[in-house]
């Protein structure tokens, strides 16, 4: 939730302008400002205050507790010239919220965070990517970093890790401080170490029945002192379902700390399956007596690799710690290892306000960004310094598709960029039938042509509707006229998709040729050109009065069914109602 304060006449009107941007997750508060923070304080992911910096800082000091937990704190001025970020710049969001808010006024953010007013990438939020307990001072290493100090960073599990500060490298000689990424124990402690600890383990326990909590406790202890595992790398036990109520399992597991919040409530991070199901999984060391016993020749050794495969959605899964026998216990380790990772990127159709946090939140995690030169030149500025780019022109879709994917195989974090959404007409299908399970995927959605244009025209997608794209160069020309009769046929609603180029000029005239038999000759054609940019244009007209040659392949086209019509000079479709109320009466 997103708190806006404002006091004056101009503040509220401000308020509810951003509210209306933001979505529902914002609130405007009513009432008296103070009592009205300290009521909802508690409920808040940010705030914004529409307040001088000073009166602000004097309203939210005595609320505030610790910095991971607390709210985002923006303030914007009366004339909103300037977005601050005033506290919680990254623990709360408030830096991001400052640019989103100050991209709505067309204010100017105002960052004072170190790492964000450089673009240098936070240690903090590379602890938050890595999901990574901290051993060290995290602040004085950040310092040495900012302060171009060579820092060492050991990475030998291979995650993939955002752009980097070039004195910031694996091959530096005489670090003033060193950071490593691992789930394991140094074999000596140095100082100025820096140590960040994924969560990649995954620890099964097999026992007998009554066992003690000390017992349990114990056998998991010697994971540690004899095998070099670090117990805040683990991320879940897991176990036969024949241990689900084993008190001596459960005490230990809850004496570790390993409760976790869901829905609410508190549940045990404890696995367990069938033993039918453990008894397929393969492993170094089964017993035949415990298969005798329960059906499984494994528990410790199989729960755990059954349930990191379960856990890692694809990504490898190894035993790194075989079965250690206790006292009527036995405990082994599983560890899911880092793949390289690819966020395939909508941006939207060129408005930076019509780009999603998200996007922007995954262009400055990516080391390597790959894209088509004039998508990049719309978001450069988001990446991190030292973050490589991959850029190509037109028509090489292909090969991006294709390096990108290759990239992420080698263990980078890669984005690949497209215009739109992504995945519609865009990069995320050539991409994906190129990448397996070895790599980590995320898709970020983004604003497609349909939608802005849409939203520019009126209301015309208001009921079913078809996307069709023109293009014949990798579909044939028969097939696209057979989907454009079917939608004709449906009486669908029909946005065009590459609609006219100086090579493909005859193609749209057809398509509405043959949307014109199945439709009144007043259905309306909108069209919009270069959508949300400067040099946007809209119009519409009748089916039979539209020109084609006015539309270009920065133009989308949206066809009207036999129920839109122009009101008010926007184009609409009904969604329904009326003649679903008709049949009711």
């Amino acid at each position: 939730m997103i708190g806006l304060f404002a006091v004056t006449a101009a503040g509220r009107r401000a308020a509810a302008d951003l509210a209306g941007r933001l979505g529902p997750e914002a609130l405007v508060a009513d009432g008296p400002i103070e009592p009205a923070v300290r009521r909802l304080w508690d409920h808040l992911d940010s705030a914004v205050f529409f307040l001088a910096s000073g009166a602000t800082v004097r309203l939210v000091a005595p609320l505030l507790k610790d910095k991971h937990t607390d709210p985002g704190v923006v303030c914007v001025d009366e004339a909103q010239r300037f977005a601050i970020a005033l506290a919680g710049g990254h623990g709360g969001g408030a830096n991001a919220l400052a640019e989103q808010v100050a991209d709505v006024f067309g204010a100017t953010p105002v960052i004072t965070t170190a790492t964000d007013a450089t673009g240098t990438t936070p240690l903090d939020e590379l602890v938050d990517q890595l999901d990574a307990a901290v051993d060290g001072d995290l602040a004085s290493c950040g310092v040495s970093i900012l302060d171009g100090a060579p820092v060492k960073i050991v990475n030998p599990l291979g995650f993939p890790l955002p752009a980097l500060p070039d004195n910031v490298s694996e091959d530096v000689g005489d670090p003033d401080w060193t950071v490593i990424i691992d789930d394991r124990r140094p074999v000596e402690e140095e100082e100025r170490t820096l140590r960040l600890i994924p969560r990649t383990l995954v620890v099964g326990v097999g026992s007998a029945r009554g066992v003690s909590r000390t017992a349990v406790t114990e056998t998991i202890a010697r994971l540690d002192s004899e095998r070099g595992l670090d117990p805040r790398a683990i991320r879940a036990f897991a176990s036969v379902d024949l241990k689900a109520d084993e008190d001596g399992i459960l005490e230990a597991v809850q004496d570790l700390g390993f409760w976790h919040s869901s829905d609410g409530g508190e549940e045990l991070r404890l696995l367990t399956y069938p033993a039918e199901t453990l008894s397929e999984v393969a492993v170094p060391n089964p017993s035949a007596v415990v298969r005798d016993e329960i059906g499984t020749p494994s528990v410790a050794e199989a729960s755990a690799l059954h349930a990191g495969a379960e856990l890692a959605f694809g990504a490898p899964v190894e035993l790194v710690a075989d079965k250690i026998k206790g006292d009527n216990v036995t405990a082994a380790a599983a560890r899911i290892r880092p793949r390289g990772r690819l966020a395939i990127i909508g941006i939207g159709p060129g408005a930076p306000d019509l780009r999603t946090p998200r996007a922007d939140a995954e262009l400055r995690r990516a080391s390597v960004v790959v894209s088509l030169d004039q998508y990049l030149d719309q978001v450069r500025h988001v990446l991190r310094p030292g973050t490589e780019e991959r850029i190509t022109g037109l028509g090489a879709e292909e090969a991006r598709a294709a390096e990108a994917v290759e990239l992420a195989k080698q263990g980078r974090a890669v984005a690949l960029i497209g215009s739109g959404d992504a995945g519609v007409y865009a990069m995320a299908s050539p991409a994906l039938e190129k990448a397996d399970v070895d790599i980590e995927v995320v898709g970020v959605p983004g604003v497609t042509a349909a939608l802005s244009a849409s939203s520019l025209l009126g209301a015309p997608l208001g009921h079913d509707h078809a996307l069709i794209s023109l293009s014949n160069l990798h579909t044939p020309w028969e097939v696209i006229e057979r989907r454009v009769r079917a939608a004709a046929e449906g009486d669908l609603v029909v946005c065009f998709y590459n609609p006219r180029s100086v090579q493909r000029h005859w193609q749209l005239g057809r398509a509405l040729e043959i949307l014109a038999e199945h439709r009144p000759a007043t259905t309306p054609v909108g069209a919009v050109r270069q959508a949300s940019r400067a040099e946007q244009s809209v119009w519409c007209a009748e089916i039979g009065e539209f020109d084609p040659s006015d539309v270009d392949m920065f133009t989308t086209v949206v066809v009207g069914s036999s129920q839109s019509a122009v009101v008010g000079q926007r184009m609409v479709t009904p969604r329904g109602y009326r003649w679903m109320a008709g049949d009711a009466g």
